[in-house]
């Protein structure tokens, strides 16, 4: 079994930085993709930006500019960097896996327990 285990988040000023990390841990995977999603209370859960080892990083559009992401391939941990923050960008962030397991090696996707990001005017 795999587990994804954030760290980060907590209340911010707008316009400051945040870093969020999430570290993949189990007895036998591998990583396809690594990644967060972002959900506000009463909205669904949407895409921030994923990574895939040794490739290049997606981002969803408006936020492309404030954010980085980047993967330690050795600690399987993801690290989410966004820069210049917005109120709207107030959420509950999930860290999300795209990971195949044995013995099919097939893929499934992995959630992280989540972590309150409040950006204050």
């Amino acid at each position: 079994q795999v587990q994804l285990v954030e760290s980060g988040g907590g209340l911010v000023e707008a316009g400051g930085s945040l870093s969020l990390s999430c570290a993949a841990s189990g007895v036998d995977f591998n990583i396809r993709k690594l990644g967060y999603y972002r959900q506000v209370t009463g909205k669904e859960r949407e895409f921030v930006a994923s990574i895939t080892p040794g490739k290049t990083a997606d981002i969803v559009l408006p936020m492309k500019g404030r954010l980085t992401i980047s993967i330690d391939n050795a600690k399987n941990v993801v690290t989410l960097d966004i820069h210049a923050l917005k109120t709207e960008d107030s959420a509950v962030y999930y860290c999300w896996g795209e990971i195949e397991t044995p013995p099919k090696w097939s893929r499934k996707d992995y959630w992280g327990q989540g972590t309150s990001v409040i950006v204050s005017s």
